[in-house]
């Protein structure tokens, strides 16, 4: 069993028996795939680690694409290891974290990953937390209830793909042929963005990398999550939020 669904936000109590009772026909070798904003590895606490061992307990094995709600700082401090044909970050040993430009084996079904989006809610900018004006500006645009984000605190800049994992995806697609069962990003390639939120969100280079993709590659379904919603786009381009989707390969 396969199943998926959008951010959590580390907020997993989605996964609860009560609410996703079909995780009681559930083993590790079953998979819920989170699309991004895992939220799960955020800032370390004592509550954190209890919600990620939580999710080690469940039957399941959790598996995400990173999203642009990422502590990236804490993420890089997890060991990376091959599963299943591509590169994971093991956050626990049944919870891991797929890595960007991979292309994973799953219950005979190739996926290929690459995760991040820009982020939306920074409309007043990325503070520097050691500024000698920082607790000053941040005290101004609280009052005034302002979006903004702060440098390695809320905010990080590999919420983007790096030039080198850019480079990663391309090979990894090339030694594919360009052709896989399933895609799992965050955020959607340009033209669906578009036609998704007609025009409110910019393209910037992450979508327009995925919108080459879309155009170069073959695959049956596309799923992602970040823009908060249930939808379907264009037949085969699956946006997710809450709900949780089971997929039958």
């Amino acid at each position: 069993m396969l199943f998926l669904t959008g951010d959590t936000h580390g907020d997993f109590t989605r996964f609860r028996s009560d609410i996703f009772p079909e995780q009681k026909q559930m083993t590790k070798q079953d998979y819920v795939i989170v699309l991004g904003d895992f939220g799960g590895v955020w800032d370390g606490s004592k509550e954190e680690q209890n919600w990620l061992d939580w999710l080690e307990a469940k039957p399941f094995t959790t598996l995400f694409v990173s999203g642009n709600h990422e502590n990236y700082d804490l993420l890089a401090s997890y060991p990376i290891q091959s599963w299943k044909g591509g590169r994971v970050q093991v956050i626990r040993p049944s919870v891991f974290h797929l890595m960007r430009g991979e292309v994973f084996t799953l219950l005979g079904k190739t996926f290929f990953t690459l995760g991040g989006a820009s982020s939306h809610d920074i409309s007043a900018g990325i503070l520097e937390p050691d500024a000698p004006d920082f607790r000053r500006r941040k005290k101004m645009l609280d009052l005034q209830g302002a979006l903004y984000r702060v440098n390695h605190r809320s905010w990080w800049k590999e919420e983007l793909p790096s030039q080198e994992e850019y480079r990663h995806a391309q090979e990894t697609l090339n030694a594919h042929h360009h052709q896989v069962d399933y895609i799992l990003t965050h955020c959607a390639p340009t033209s669906i963005q578009t036609a998704l939120s007609r025009g409110m969100y910019q393209p910037d280079p992450l979508t327009d990398f995925l919108e080459q993709v879309k155009e170069s590659c073959q695959f049956q379904y596309w799923f992602f999550g970040h823009y908060h919603e249930n939808k379907v786009i264009a037949k085969k381009y699956v946006l997710l939020y809450e709900q949780i989707l089971e997929l039958t390969p």
